[in-house]
């Protein structure tokens, strides 16, 4: 493979070793051999790019224009890449802007519908970032601000869980570089690891283990997930309180947040099913919606019960009757029992109806499976936006404004509100190991920068630098597909580049 020249004016010492300076580590490498981070080598003394650079390809089966071979064959030079072509130039693989001062490694120039763009590409040095990890579970992954820890360091905490999700906030600087050596090193590699597809083990404070791969499912304590919930307790009531009337008096949703009883519940008031004299332990919230009927765990609708009698008291012997019947179930489905009061009015665990098995069933068809995702973010500080413009805050006021489009990897990204580009991504939208490191540590992350040339002009960029797309042929490029579903990052969902 041919390797990019990192630069030209590479300090050298007389037995041949040469200075990387795409880092603040500065590694002197010696011929043949790679820096700390394995992303810069010495070949022949000349300081190269052992990555490839990543340029997406919008191909026709994902909705891509193609361009008929034939349109320019009469004056077609063989140039491997062509100013018209569908192709979008990453920063994966293209450096970094490190000292600072220097502009972005590619400042790349196209015409697009009709509008001359540039795309700013450069590969960040992230220590300021982290991952904030959505687990979509019941579970009880452990308390709010415990902390997580990976090969026994810290790297983050457990933090307020969602709506059938568990969260985790890994990294972050205090914990890449306000701890020990070593704890930035293993939160580093976490992240790195996180934010390129792998597995990593995670263990939390007084809870469980979790394996997370993004876009998989969690493993906790050594059981891979299969769904998330269809709904709270309360909410799985109201999606199926019409499909079980008829065919039992009583229904309780066990789970962990708000559980459900439908007699109680405004949809069986609604229905016209009876009182059971049912009596609920924990909290009653609203009519038929009870919290904290038992502690958080691994066990019925992410409580700690294995029993789900235990979170009933006696019937009220004035309402109940012998013979009632009562189905108790998960809001994943995973757990369910049929019962009839006897005598003494106690619940009896009976074979389940067909019916109430289909509407089990129905419950599982209707959780989504669960996955892992990973979203990494990061704040664009000054340095990185000094490689797009000599006036940094010109260029957050064009994120800001909507005239740049930011995109890392090519992948579409949510930028915070309020000050600096702070932005979150879905790493499974970029192509396969974008992310970096460097030993200081911190994660080198790709990040684009789209916008009209005359916007870049007016925002006092780097002009001197701007280069056609037809002059990236010249070194070894790596072409990747764009992945189905994300926007094309030239295409018209992106800025009003048009508009007047």
């Amino acid at each position: 493979m041919t390797l990019q020249p990192a630069r030209d004016d590479t300090a050298h010492t007389a037995d041949g070793k040469v200075r990387c300076d795409a880092c603040p580590v500065t590694c002197w490498i010696r011929p043949g051999l790679a820096g700390a981070c394995d992303r810069y080598a010495n070949r022949d003394g000349e300081l190269v790019r052992v990555d490839p650079h990543v340029i997406l390809q919008r191909t026709l089966d994902q909705g891509g224009r193609v361009v008929p071979f034939s349109r320019r064959a009469a004056e077609w030079a063989g140039e491997i890449l062509s100013d018209d072509a569908p192709l979008f130039v990453t920063a994966i693989g293209a450096g970094t802007t490190y000292p600072d001062y220097k502009p972005a490694p590619f400042i790349v120039s196209a015409e697009v519908d009709g509008v001359d763009m540039v795309t700013v590409v450069t590969e960040g040095i992230f220590s300021y970032c982290g991952v904030k990890v959505k687990v979509d579970t019941d579970r009880w992954l452990g308390p709010e601000q415990a902390t997580v820890r990976a090969q026994g360091e810290a790297v983050g905490h457990v933090t307020t869980g969602e709506y059938g999700s568990q969260m985790l906030s890994l990294g972050g600087v205090h914990h890449l570089t306000g701890g020990s050596k070593k704890e930035g090193r293993v939160t580093c590699d976490t992240l790195l690891e996180l934010s390129n597809g792998k597995p990593v083990e995670l263990v939390v404070d007084g809870g469980s283990t979790i394996v997370v791969e993004a876009g998989k499912p969690p493993v906790i304590n050594g059981v891979p997930e299969e769904r998330m919930r269809v709904g709270c307790g309360s909410a799985t009531i109201g999606i199926f309180a019409k499909q079980w009337l008829g065919k039992v008096d009583e229904v309780v949703v066990v789970d962990d947040h708000i559980t459900g009883v439908l007699s109680e519940h405004q949809s069986g008031k609604v229905l016209g099913i009876p009182p059971t004299g049912i009596r609920m332990k924990g909290r009653r919230s609203t009519p038929g919606r009870y919290f904290q009927v038992a502690e958080p765990g691994t066990g019925w609708g992410g409580t700690d019960i294995s029993d789900p009698l235990s979170i009933l008291g006696a019937f009220d012997p004035a309402v109940a009757r012998p013979g009632l019947t009562l189905f108790m179930v998960s809001t994943t489905g995973e757990h369910a029992a049929f019962y009839r009061l006897d005598e003494a009015l106690r619940p009896v665990e009976a074979a389940m109806p067909a019916a109430l098995r289909a509407s089990t069933e129905r419950i599982k068809e209707n959780c989504e499976p669960a996955l892992s995702t990973v979203l990494f973010m990061a704040g664009a500080g000054g340095s990185l936006r000094a490689g797009v413009t000599e006036n940094p805050v010109r260029l957050t006021r064009s994120v800001k404004d909507t005239l740049t489009r930011v995109t890392c990897g090519g992948a579409p990204v949510y930028v915070w509100p309020g000050g600096g580009i702070t932005f979150m991504v879905d790493v499974t939208r970029l192509p396969a190991n974008a992310f970096g490191y460097v030993p200081t540590p911190a994660l080198v992350a790709p990040i684009e920068f789209t916008l009209r040339l005359d916007d870049y002009a007016a925002l006092g960029g780097h002009m001197d630098h701007v280069r056609p797309l037809s002059t990236l042929g010249e070194h070894e490029r790596r072409l990747v597909p764009q992945l189905p579903g994300n926007t094309w990052p030239f295409g018209r969902e992106g800025p009003p580049w048009g508009r007047e």
